[in-house]
């Protein structure tokens, strides 16, 4: 096949530039190699580095999104089968909620290991089946082979009116930059998890038991904003959003990048929204929540803009926290506690690093 891009340097691993930059390399050579259709308008290569692709289908677009989890780096040892099989369907439809899209299906590919348990496997799909009910979608297909360890890989189908459509494009110099709820809780429970025992152990004596229990129900039972993101796009005043899964600073990083104009986002440390849950198990553990909030990820949570009245008008309805604002200075800047303007490292969770 030809390519378009100089070949790189011979040394130069995929680790060396990351998740985000390797999908930047592809669609920066995609477009080339699309077929000529009327399927494919301006909107579904305009969503091929959105939250999900989008596919013409007249007053509609089919939304199409995928996520795969491998045992060893996404699902850690105190998941459940249950559970895991609960977060890939989780992940998919926080995809489809960031574009405002009602769940139609799901179709779900497993690498198994030889030797795991078939009740194991059986409560895998209890998880994936609990969780399809939950959304209101069903399971229509998938594929299963051997590997070495557990993969999970979900594709998650919606469909949206062409004029709801929620999108990472769209934000404008004065809108308020908003979140659907805390942020940082799910990192606060796996920093608790991925602990040495003994460590795990004071935390247990030491804290509260309901604040345990929150935390680790964030990490691994996390729940899409599926209603939210659909209800918020039926107002049709969204500017732009996305969900937040691999920390606030990082998505904010994917606003600005879709934006056509020289955009900036201004955060302001204050309205960040860290329950003191949160705050607790940092403190415990030694480390700033506000870390937790901006560069953790597996909120789950939608991030979103909208112009300053219509923010007033909904933020109790669907209990928004505004948390900066957009600028047309081109930077992603933080306002700390002592009103000192930092810049922001567009930074987060990102695989092969």
């Amino acid at each position: 096949m030809p390519s378009k891009n100089i070949n790189p340097p011979e040394n130069l691993k995929i680790s060396h530039i990351g998740e985000k930059k390797l999908i930047k390399r592809l669609l920066s050579r995609s477009r080339a190699f699309q077929p000529n259709s009327p399927f494919f308008d301006e909107f579904y290569y305009k969503s091929l580095s959105d939250d999900a692709a989008l596919i013409d289908l007249g007053d509609k677009y089919l939304v199409i999104t995928s996520d795969l989890l491998l045992e060893s780096s996404h699902l850690p040892s105190d998941m459940s089968p249950g559970m895991k099989g609960m977060k890939v369907v989780t992940v998919n439809v926080s995809d489809l909620a960031a574009m405002g899209a009602k769940p139609i299906g799901f179709i779900l590919s497993l690498g198994l290991p030889k030797d795991l348990p078939l009740n194991e496997f059986d409560a895998i799909m209890d998880g994936v089946l609990y969780s399809c009910q939950d959304y209101e979608m069903g399971l229509m297909g998938g594929d299963t082979n051997q590997s070495d360890e557990l993969i999970l890989s979900g594709t998650g189908l919606g469909m949206v009116d062409k004029n709801k459509v929620l999108m990472k494009e769209g934000a404008q110099p004065g809108d308020v930059v908003a979140v659907t709820g805390p942020l940082g809780v799910a990192a606060a429970g796996f920093e608790f998890l991925l602990s040495p025992p003994t460590v795990r152990e004071d935390l247990k004596k030491n804290l509260n038991h309901s604040t345990l229990e929150l935390i680790q129900k964030h990490a691994l039972q996390p729940h899409a904003r599926l209603k939210e993101g659909i209800m918020l796009a039926n107002t049709g005043i969204v500017t732009s959003a996305t969900d937040i899964t691999d920390g606030l600073a990082s998505e904010v990083g994917e606003l600005l990048e879709a934006s056509k104009n020289r955009l900036g986002i201004t955060l302001f440390e204050t309205m960040i929204p860290l329950i003191p849950e949160v705050e607790e198990i940092a403190a415990a553990l030694n480390q700033d929540p506000l870390d937790f909030a901006l560069y953790y990820g597996e909120d789950f949570e939608l991030l979103l803009t909208l112009q300053k009245d219509d923010f007033d008008h909904l933020k109790d309805e669907f209990g928004l926290h505004q948390v900066g604002v957009v600028t047309d200075s081109g930077k992603m800047e933080i306002i700390d506690k002592d009103g000192k303007t930092n810049i922001l490292e567009n930074k987060g969770y990102q695989h092969f690093t």
